[in-house]
C-alpha cells in the first residue's frame, strides 16, 4: 500500500509527465487532482472540486485581472504603439543603438499597460523588428530586444503575474506592486545599458541612423512625444498612482484604467464597434483559461497538501539538505528557472510556487519578496528553449529568413541580463523593499538576503483540506 506523501509525490510526478506531452494544463490539473482525491478522500473529493470552484469565483482580487486585459487589448488596437515607437525612436536618435534603446523603451512603456506578453512581442515584431533589420541590425540582436522587451509585462506593474501571485499567496497586490516598481524599471534600464555599449564596441551590429532621421527639429520631437507619450503615461500614472497611494483597490484601478483605454482610443480616432467586440471577446478568452487555471490549481495545492506532499518538499529542504536562508533561495530560484525551460509562467505561479510558500517562514523570508524574485526569474521563461513562448511569437511573425536558431541566440545574452539582476537583488534586497516600507510602513529589511523581511502572520500556507462530508 502507498503512502500519502509518496502518493503525492507520485501526483506531482505524473502531472510533469502528462503536461510534457501536450495535454492542456487546466484540465489536467483537475484531472489530477480528481484522479489522486479518489485514491484517499474518494467521493468527498467532488465536494473539494465545488468548494474550490466557488472559492476562485468569489475571490475578489481576480476582479482585476478581466479589467487589466480588456485594457490592454483595447491599447493595443488602438494603434497608439506605432505612435509610441516613433516618438521614442525620434527622441532617442542621437543614442547607439537608438533603434533598440527605442524598442525597449516602447516595450516597458507598453508593458504597464498592457502585461500582455504575447500581443507586446507580436506587435513589436510587426513594427520594431523589421525597422531594425532594415536599418542593418544583426538579427540575433533585433530578436533578443524584441522579445526581452516583450517579457517586461511579467514584472513591470500593473503585472497580472503579480494578481495570480497574490490571490494564490495571501498578499497585498499594492505592495506587490511596489516592490517589483524599481526591479522592473531596473531591468529595463539594464538591457538599455547593455545595447547602448554593445552598439559603441561593435556598431555593426548597430548602425547608426541616417542624418536625416536623427536630426529632427526640437519641435517636431517634442510635439510627438506630447501627443503619444504622454497621454499613455498620464493613463498608466493614474492608475498604478491610485493603486500604491492606497486611492483605489487593484480592481477599482483596473476599471479606471480600463475607462481611460476607451476614452484614450476615441481621441485618437482609433475606436470602433468592431475593435471593441475584439476586445471583450479576447478578454472573455483570456480570462476563461485564467480561471480554469486557477480552480485546477487550487484543486491540485489542495489534494497534494491533504496527501503530506509538502511534508516531503520541507524534509528535504529543511532536513535533508540543511538549508540557510540564502541557499534556500539560491535553490528554489534555480528550480523554477528549470522549470521555465518546459513550463509556461502561469503553471509555475500557480502549481509550483505554493510547494515552496509554506518553508519561507522556515527561513525568514518575505513573500513578497519572494514573489519579485520568481517575477524576476519567470523573464526567463518566455526566452528559454524548448518552450520560449517569445521566440515563437516572434518567429511567427518575422522575415522567412530569420531562423529560430538567431533568435534564441539573440535572447541568451538578456536570460544573462535577468540572472544578473536577480544577484543584485539577493545583494541589495532593499531595492525591492525599500518602496513598499516606505509606502505602508512595513519593517524594512536590510543588509543581506539572510535578513530579509519577515514573512507577515498569516501569509501563505498549504491549504489545508476544508471540512467536508464523512465517508458513509
Amino acid at each position: 500500500m502507498i503512502s500519502d506523501p509518496v502518493l503525492g509525490m507520485v501526483m506531482l510526478g505524473s502531472f510533469i509527465f502528462v503536461i510534457l506531452l501536450g495535454f492542456p494544463v487546466a484540465f489536467t490539473l483537475m484531472a489530477m487532482g480528481l484522479g489522486f482525491g479518489w485514491l484517499s478522500l474518494q467521493e468527498r473529493v467532488f465536494d473539494l472540486f465545488v468548494q474550490r470552484t466557488y472559492a476562485v469565483m468569489a475571490n475578489d482580487v481576480l476582479i482585476s485581472v478581466p479589467l487589466f486585459i480588456f485594457m490592454g487589448y483595447v491599447i493595443e488596437r488602438a494603434n497608439i504603439l506605432d505612435r509610441l515607437f516613433r516618438a521614442l525612436q525620434l527622441a532617442s536618435g542621437g543614442l547607439p543603438g537608438a533603434l533598440a534603446v527605442a524598442t525597449l523603451a516602447t516595450c516597458a512603456m507598453f508593458a504597464t499597460a498592457t502585461g500582455i506578453v504575447g500581443a507586446v512581442v507580436t506587435l513589436m515584431g510587426l513594427l520594431a523588428f523589421p525597422a531594425m533589420l532594415r536599418a542593418g541590425y544583426d538579427p540575433r540582436l533585433a530578436a533578443g530586444v524584441t522579445c526581452a522587451g516583450g517579457c517586461l509585462g511579467i514584472l513591470i506593474p500593473p503585472s497580472i503575474m503579480f494578481i495570480l501571485y497574490g490571490a494564490t499567496t495571501g498578499t497585498s497586490v499594492a505592495r506587490l506592486y511596489a516592490a517589483a516598481f524599481f526591479p522592473g524599471l531596473g531591468l529595463a534600464f539594464l538591457y538599455m545599458v547593455y545595447v547602448i555599449v554593445l552598439a559603441m564596441l561593435r556598431p555593426s551590429m548597430a548602425p547608426k541612423l541616417p542624418p536625416e532621421e536623427r536630426n529632427v527639429p526640437f519641435l517636431t520631437v517634442v510635439l510627438a512625444i506630447l501627443t503619444s507619450f504622454v497621454p499613455l503615461a498620464v493613463l498608466i500614472t493614474a492608475v498604478l498612482g491610485a493603486i500604491l497611494f492606497g486611492l483605489a483597490t487593484p480592481s477599482e484601478a483596473a476599471a479606471m484604467g480600463s475607462a481611460g483605454a476607451v476614452i484614450l482610443a476615441i481621441v485618437y480616432r482609433a475606436f470602433t464597434w468592431e475593435k471593441l467586440q475584439e476586445s471583450v471577446f479576447l478578454t472573455a478568452r483570456t480570462t476563461a483559461m485564467v480561471c480554469w487555471l486557477f480552480v485546477g490549481a487550487y484543486i491540485f495545492t489542495s489534494v497534494f497538501g491533504y496527501l503530506g506532499g509538502h511534508h516531503v518538499v520541507e524534509k528535504w529542504f529543511v532536513e535533508d539538505l540543511s538549508l540557510n536562508p540564502v541557499t534556500f533561495l539560491i535553490l528554489t530560484q534555480f528550480i523554477i528557472f528549470v522549470l521555465g525551460w518546459p513550463l509556461e509562467w502561469s503553471e509555475i505561479v500557480l502549481i509550483f510556487v505554493p510547494i515552496f510558500l509554506p518553508l519561507l517562514d522556515t527561513f525568514g523570508v518575505d513573500p513578497i519578496f519572494f514573489g519579485v524574485l520568481v517575477g524576476l526569474n519567470l523573464q526567463t521563461s518566455f526566452m528559454t528553449p524548448p518552450v520560449a513562448m517569445a521566440a515563437y511569437y516572434l518567429k511567427g511573425v518575422a522575415p522567412p529568413k530569420v531562423k529560430l536558431s538567431q533568435i534564441f541566440a539573440g535572447c541568451l545574452p538578456f536570460v544573462g541580463i535577468v540572472i544578473f539582476s536577480m544577484a543584485l537583488l539577493y545583494v541589495f534586497p532593499g531595492i525591492a523593499t525599500w518602496l513598499p516600507s516606505y509606502l505602508y510602513d512595513t519593517p524594512a529589511g536590510a543588509g543581506t538576503p539572510g535578513n530579509l523581511l519577515e514573512a507577515p502572520e498569516g501569509g501563505f500556507q498549504m491549504e489545508e483540506m476544508p471540512d467536508l462530508p464523512a465517508l458513509n
